[in-house]
């Protein structure tokens, strides 16, 4: 994966076989991708990498990142359950996804479009960020495996989309999971699990 931030603009993220390729998702929208970028520092925002994206920071806190998909592109937020979204604008990443949370785009042009907006909602999350203000966390149900937590820290798409899951899908991970004697057959399920939960599916689920 990818440590240098002009890496993901010019090559991609680094996550997949198509890096540094011209069929990696980021070569069709690097347009949008740039003019996103530009709006963001303009914004006043810390530019860095984290989980190899561009992930823009203010006060300390994760504000956006923006990703970028074969259909789409996206500038999503952290903390999105304190976004008002007056010009709904804001869409859930997956059908089981608690909040809105992400601006799409499916055409360059949309980020010109859109930048007024845009630079609302910054600047209306990094508000929230130099107020220390977060959402209500919800108390956890379940106990979840070490593992599993480690990956939902180290990966915030699939935290938010683990976190969506119905209570009973979510018991069908940490069942499953609890069944594997080793820590490494718990890590390699979690692995294993991943594009399941990112669907919003179940263990057992197909």
């Amino acid at each position: 994966m990818i440590t240098d931030i002009e890496d993901f603009f010019t090559k991609g993220c680094g996550r997949c076989e198509r890096f540094a390729t011209p069929d990696c998702s980021t070569r069709a929208w690097t347009r949008g991708l740039d003019e996103l970028r530009r709006i963001c520092r303009e914004a006043g925002l810390d530019e860095a990498v984290k989980w190899a994206h561009p992930c823009y920071m203010h006060a300390g806190r994760n504000i956006a990142i923006i990703g970028a998909f074969r259909g789409d592109f996206r500038l999503s937020f952290f903390d999105a359950a304190l976004m008002k979204d007056p010009e709904g604008l804001l869409e859930r990443q997956g059908p089981n996804t608690r909040h809105p949370d992400m601006i799409r785009f499916s055409a360059n042009e949309q980020v010109a479009d859109r930048e007024l907006v845009i630079r609302s909602y910054l600047r209306e999350a990094m508000g929230y960020a130099e107020q220390g203000l977060k959402p209500p966390r919800e108390e956890a149900s379940l106990d979840l495996p070490d593992e599993l937590v480690a990956a939902l820290d180290a990966d915030p798409e699939l935290a938010e989309a683990f976190h969506a899951l119905t209570p009973g899908r979510q018991r069908s991970y940490v069942v499953n999971l609890s069944s594997a004697k080793t820590p490494e057959t718990r890590t390699a399920r979690v692995a294993r699990f991943r594009d399941r939960i990112i669907a919003g599916k179940g263990a057992t689920e197909r």
